[in-house]
């Protein structure tokens, strides 16, 4: 009854419900808002179960059908949001494999997260760069979906040319890599779309930019965009 009645109360005002910090995210904490479990840090918002409005809003603009039955890589697991909204979208059966550096997020995930998920999960700690690093290339995922952030930076680990040609790599033929960049600010922009064009559409030629408030999320084929979604006016 007490956490109904704070659900409740959530649509009103965020609710703090634990802090857990850690080495790597030393202002970690999860929170009610909106009747939702939110992870944070002190600038940055990691999850947010469906309301998570970057995937969300790319989600609706997607094609998801052709990862029914098959298997998602997500680096930068949180609290799960992506694959509790892969299942608001309809996917039913999909693989997941999670990467999370943060054995703290894990420990929230398991409190706050997992229950909802109800695709089959492997949820593995460790650092995202070096798990691509160690695959083999050969294409094994239908989704890449390359959430990782340290606060509001994305490591440049991530930033790479070698890193984004490793996920096409592992990319089956009708696979789609989403990728998630910061457009908060006029100078996130700047940063966000110069990596788009300079990176990320060389190694995917026919990519997508997305703008979803606040966050651009990064598409690596078009072609998977429902019938009549266009491109972003710059």
């Amino acid at each position: 009854m007490l956490l109904f009645l704070k659900k409740l109360l959530s649509y009103l005002t965020e609710i703090h419900v634990e802090s857990h910090p850690s080495s790597l995210n030393p202002h970690l904490y999860v929170s009610l808002r909106k009747g939702r479990y939110q992870l944070c840090t002190d600038n940055a918002v990691y999850s947010f179960e469906d309301k998570y409005d970057n995937f969300g809003i790319a989600f609706k603009r997607i094609d998801l059908s052709p990862l029914q039955g098959g298997s998602g890589l997500i680096l930068g697991f949180g609290l799960g949001s992506i694959p509790i909204l892969l299942q608001k979208h309809g996917i039913g059966d999909c693989l997941i494999t999670g990467i999370e550096l943060d054995e703290h997020v894990i420990e929230l995930a398991a409190k706050y997260g997992l229950d909802k998920i109800h695709l089959p999960l492997e949820l593995i700690a460790a650092d995202a760069a070096i798990y691509m690093e160690l695959q083999p290339a050969q294409p094994t995922f239908d989704l890449i979906a390359v959430d990782v952030f340290e606060g509001d930076v994305i490591p440049d680990d991530f930033q790479s040319i070698s890193f984004l040609e490793k996920c096409r790599s592992l990319l089956t033929p009708e696979g789609m890599l989403l990728y998630n960049t910061l457009a908060a600010t006029d100078q996130d922009k700047e940063m966000s779309e110069e990596f788009y064009f300079e990176k990320f559409a060389v190694v995917f030629p026919g990519a997508e930019l997305m703008d979803v408030r606040g966050n651009y999320i990064l598409l690596s084929d078009r072609r998977h965009l429902k019938k009549g979604m266009r491109r972003p006016k710059f």
